[in-house]
């Protein structure tokens, strides 16, 4: 009988927890109702249009957990998910979309801030990079912010469908470059499709692990 592949048990522990019920808890626009809670969470965190969205409706193999739209910057609160009792996912407020007002972006850099260095259970925010652009002036402001808070962030591609093998490892070339240069930037850049599912069991197991 042959011993089964460690790896392969691993992703098949992170997809049935990813498959157990995961519910919306509560969306929040002020600080002061920040909720008390005590799972591990991880944040996403991502320019409008990214992705994010479809990306949270793949790991939990769903349509509808996390709302998408076509008009970028729509979302305007964080909003908290309970997956399992075991994790919880964080969706934050979608940033550098073109029209957004001066204050619009104050308010959303003062309560994002306030939520990350705040947070003692925040295990690792995940930061999603379109495949097809890279990393934008509006994505270092964030690293930026994520450094100066002391919180892990782990660089996710996002609608890596959409671009040839080529560009992708020209991306990912880059942007390994370009996390060097931040202190609290996890090293392993984890390229995803949300349309053809690639990567999704990686980051699955990735996320997993940091409820354990």
């Amino acid at each position: 009988m042959s011993e089964s592949d460690p790896n392969e048990t691993v992703l098949e522990s992170a997809r049935k927890m990813f498959a157990g019920e995961c519910t919306f808890l509560r969306g929040v626009t002020k600080i002061p109702d920040f909720p008390d809670f005590h799972l591990p969470e991880v944040a996403f965190a991502g320019r409008s249009n990214v992705g994010k969205s479809s990306l949270l409706n793949a790991l939990t193999n769903r349509k509808t957990l996390a709302r998408t739209s076509n008009t970028p910057g729509r979302t305007r609160e964080i909003n908290f998910f309970d997956l399992n009792g075991k994790l919880m996912l964080v969706d934050l407020p979608g940033y550098g979309y073109a029209r957004a007002s001066k204050q619009l972006v104050r308010q959303w850099t003062g309560l994002v801030y306030d939520y990350l260095k705040g947070r003692s259970v925040l295990r690792r925010t995940i930061l999603l990079i379109d495949a097809r652009h890279g990393i934008k002036d509006s994505d270092l402001k964030v690293m930026g912010l994520l450094d100066t808070a002391g919180v892990s962030y782990q660089a996710v591609l996002t609608k890596t469908d959409k671009i040839t093998a080529a560009k992708l490892d020209n991306v990912l070339a880059k942007t390994t470059e370009t996390l060097r240069a931040h202190t609290a930037a996890h090293p392993n850049i984890l390229p995803t499709s949300s349309k053809s599912g690639a990567g999704i069991p990686e980051l699955r197991a990735a996320l997993a692990a940091l409820a354990e």
